[in-house]
């Protein structure tokens, strides 16, 4: 591909020689492999796109700039489009993104690539509920079977803002839901979203939805971005709608079931190109920060369901990046 490329950047005043939603959809579709690509059409969001290549998805906040995830494109094009995206934000901030763009980020212009978290992907041929590490799965399902919960799958809202605004007082994060990390519930672009509700006496008591992953404008998972439950009614609910959602997407010959982040469950081997000093930091985020979020609960849920894990990274020129993350958790909502 020709050095000579023009990368237009939406945010630049340039909007009307950038994609058209549909075109953006359409990269989606054929190069929307990582668990946040449907995130990435989330409200608020900048693109740098690249016209026949893809887009990288950003957010700015007290004038830094963060990356949600790998860019939509194709794999042989990732070098292309990281060069022309750092060549125009230097200083940007990479969060939850692959080991191969951290390898191109850390070998091209030297930034650190410290793992951020992990994510988990279940193959759906091999899935079911036997053995004895999954007994509290088969514990919830009976749980909720003795309650009286069912669960379907609907197309429209049922009581959502009604569950999720009483979900939320129960969250140490109270004033506002999360967003970038975690796309909003409410999304004018839904094409694909699969939700799952469980009803106890004809009412919705909690919810899940799933957003599509792609590859080749094929279907290959689903990721739950969005999940709620009664604050009356926890227990048990979440994999209830889990099981009753995997069984489906598994009828349907859907390859896989993303996880999703589990935001700083990490690996105690620090590799060559992460910062020591923020990954240490980090650990005690995770060990001492659950007044932030319940980041050691989220890791036990998610790893009920054995997927098999593999690392996320946050990208960053600084060694320690105290601005960055402040300014992340203040775009995000968490402060």
């Amino acid at each position: 591909m020709s050095d000579q490329i023009l990368a237009l950047d939406q945010a630049s005043g340039q909007e009307s020689t950038a994609f058209t939603f549909s075109e953006r959809v359409s990269y989606l579709k054929k190069f929307g492999g990582h668990s946040q690509s449907f995130s990435t059409l989330q409200p608020g969001m900048r693109y740098f796109d690249i016209p026949g290549t893809g887009y990288v998805a950003y957010m700015r906040k007290w004038g830094s700039t963060f990356v949600l995830s790998d860019p939509v494109c194709a794999p042989d094009d990732l070098n292309t489009v990281l060069e022309h995206f750092h060549k125009r934000y230097p200083n940007a901030s990479y969060i939850q993104v692959s080991r191969p763009v951290v390898d191109i980020l850390h070998r091209r212009f030297g930034l650190y690539g410290t793992q951020f978290g992990s994510e988990s992907r279940i193959d759906l041929s091999k899935w079911s509920l036997t053995g004895k590490k999954k007994q509290i799965l088969r514990t919830a399902l009976n749980q909720a079977e003795k309650n009286g919960i069912s669960v379907q799958e609907r197309f429209s809202d049922d009581h959502t803002r009604e569950i999720s605004e009483a979900w939320i007082r129960t969250r140490k994060c109270k004033s506002n839901e999360i967003r970038f990390l975690i796309r909003p519930m409410e999304m004018e672009y839904r094409e694909n979203e699969r939700h799952f509700y469980a009803y106890q006496n004809g009412k919705a008591v909690g919810f899940i939805y799933f957003d599509p992953i792609y590859r080749n404008n094929e279907i290959v998972s689903y990721v739950p971005n969005i999940s709620r439950a009664n604050a009356n009614f926890r227990q048990g609910i979440f994999y209830t709608l889990m099981a009753h959602a995997m069984e489906a997407f598994q009828a349907e010959g859907i390859p896989y079931l993303d996880l999703g982040l589990t935001p700083l469950s990490l690996d105690s081997a620090t590799e060559p190109q992460e910062s020591r000093l923020l990954k240490r930091l980090l650990h005690g985020v995770y060990n001492r920060g659950n007044f932030l979020y319940n980041f050691k609960g989220l890791e036990f849920t998610k790893s009920r369901f054995r997927g098999e894990r593999v690392k996320t990274y946050c990208c960053h020129k600084r060694s320690v990046p105290v601005l960055e993350f402040i300014a992340m958790f203040k775009l995000t909502r968490l402060l």
